[in-house]
């Protein structure tokens, strides 16, 4: 009932309801974006839903019109250069993402869920189907998240996405979103240029 019913319209409702709380926010980052740099205030890009079917995404655009298409940020020789001034900030703050509560209203997204892939992270893609993770809608933010986010290694970020299949009802929803609101709060797991960095520092050590 929660999964196929009560999710859905929350999600839908929350939504609903941030756009209008949230539009003074809205409108203030969009003249912001657009006095920073040359190009759009949105950022599209082409995302993996719910049983592998393909959606857009929308962010707020964090980076220079002349950055290299569909690639990772962490792909990228040096992010650092690509990254607007307001983008350090919004990626900072996670604010770049809050156009994802379009996705949501219309249905392409839910508030809790994995993150959706690019469409061509194949090695994403394929560990979360192990998981059963590529059936579910993905998410704004998810149990991933709030346990390493840009940190963690693929392998362990599918396995994660895997327990939210697994234990998602209410109550762990509000407990990822609720851990959602403290990692933001203090920064932790945001890493510009490189992916699975726990890992990594423990072969360092």
């Amino acid at each position: 009932m929660y999964k196929k019913y009560v999710k859905q319209s929350i999600d839908f409702l929350m939504s609903f309801i941030g756009i209008i709380i949230l539009s003074p926010i809205f409108l203030f980052l969009c003249i912001w974006i657009k006095l920073d740099s040359k190009g759009p205030i949105l950022f599209k890009q082409k995302r993996v839903g719910k049983d592998k079917t393909y959606f857009y995404i929308l962010k707020f655009r964090t980076m220079y019109i002349d950055t290299p298409k569909d690639m990772p940020t962490h792909m990228l020789a040096n992010p650092e250069q690509y990254i607007t001034k307001a983008g350090r900030f919004l990626r900072k703050t996670s604010l770049d993402e809050l156009p994802q509560i379009i996705n949501i209203l219309k249905g392409d997204m839910s508030i809790i869920g994995p993150r959706p892939a690019l469409w061509n992270q194949d090695d994403l893609i394929a560990e979360r189907d192990k998981y059963k993770a590529n059936d579910v809608k993905p998410g704004l933010t998810g149990w991933a998240q709030i346990n390493g986010r840009d940190e963690l290694e693929i392998p362990v970020k599918a396995k994660l996405d895997g327990e939210y299949v697994e234990k998602m009802n209410f109550l762990f929803d509000c407990r990822c979103f609720w851990g959602t609101i403290s990692s933001v709060m203090k920064h932790e797991g945001v890493v510009e240029g490189g992916t699975g960095s726990i890992n990594n520092q423990n072969k360092v050590s």
